[in-house]
């Protein structure tokens, strides 16, 4: 007899800017994506794990990439775009929620390392449609209301996932 059992699969979406700005508003320091890792990975078999970012072409935020791509993140970046009233744009939200659409029919679970509000639908929609779990992971300061009513399962962020 096999007792071996399987490892539901997961997919994972990290909004870097998001995770940056929260994590260090409500903690003041950085989230620890290795911990995030280790954790997801005991949980289930990590097929997808993307990480979005803003490059500014900056040597130490090329540094960051290169560690998120050796625990095993895609990182896919933007350019950073300097406007000429002197506000930035750098937002990543169409392109996880895309991504997410076509990747959430492959896995048992999605995910989510964000605070933000918008993707409340998002989560909803792959919940109703491909009967999914949406796990959401964030700064609980700083994270919408409506994210957290519509997530599987909520975790905030604590010290067991801060550098």
């Amino acid at each position: 007899m096999n007792n071996t059992q399987v490892k539901p699969t997961t997919a994972i979406f990290v909004d870097v800017q998001n995770i940056y700005y929260t994590v260090r508003q409500q903690f003041n320091c950085h989230f620890n994506y290795r911990a995030f890792w280790n954790r997801l990975n005991q949980e289930g078999e990590i097929t997808h794990a993307y990480a979005y970012a803003i490059d500014r072409g900056d040597a130490k935020q090329q540094q960051f990439q290169h560690i998120l791509r050796n625990i095993g993140f895609d990182v896919k970046l933007k350019p950073y775009i300097q406007r000429k009233d002197g506000s930035a744009k750098g937002d990543w939200d169409v392109g996880i929620t895309i991504d997410l659409l076509q990747t959430a029919p492959l896995v048992d679970k999605v995910v989510l390392a964000s605070g933000d509000g918008d993707f409340d639908v998002l989560l909803s929609t792959v919940i109703q449609q491909y009967g999914i779990q949406a796990e959401v992971y964030s700064a609980s300061q700083l994270t919408a209301a409506s994210l957290i009513a519509v997530a599987s399962q909520y975790f905030p962020i604590d010290k067991s996932l801060l550098l």
